[in-house]
């Protein structure tokens, strides 16, 4: 039995540093998709996604599925920006409330804020939740889908920097 208990404790502290390293990884996937996103370059963001996935988010149509889904939500998100005054887009994402990994599927619950101007005005949406699931491949780990669930939009005042 002692014997036994050796054996399993050493396979749970084997496992710690790879499960590690794969929430790592899949992070990785989450800032690239961020990073792209905040510079406005949907290339670098689509990267992170996988060809077949979905979406579901609060600009119209709402959802994005199948391939190309990712590309496709970009061009729908620059035209929703450009019709509703909004510019400046940045997403500042929080540490992750939820990650779970079972070999190759990921699930995360992330908060994001994100800052923007609406009509030159300083905006902030403080308590959204991006909850993103991801596979893991022959080129690595992909989002396979996202969905955005909004939190509270305020408009911030400029001079006071909030």
């Amino acid at each position: 039995m002692h014997r036994t208990g050796i054996l399993l404790l050493s396979a749970v502290l084997a496992a710690g540093p790879v499960a590690a390293s794969e929430e790592t990884d899949v992070m990785a996937v989450v800032h690239q998709w961020i990073d792209g996103f905040n510079k406005g370059d949907a290339k670098a963001a689509d990267a992170a996604c996988a060809h077949h996935g979905a979406i579901i988010d609060i600009l119209p149509p709402h959802v994005w599925h199948g391939s190309g889904m990712c590309a496709q939500w970009w061009k729908d998100f620059n035209a929703y920006i450009a019709q509703n005054g909004i510019t400046e887009p940045h997403a500042a994402p929080g540490k992750a409330r939820h990650v779970d990994i079972d070999g190759t599927q990921a699930y995360l619950i992330l908060p994001v804020t994100l800052t923007y101007k609406d009509h030159g005005k300083p905006t902030k949406e403080t308590g959204s939740y991006a909850i993103m699931t991801f596979a893991k491949g022959n080129s690595g780990w992909r989002m396979t889908s996202w969905a955005w669930a909004s939190g509270v939009t305020a408009a911030v005042n400029a001079k006071s920097g909030h």
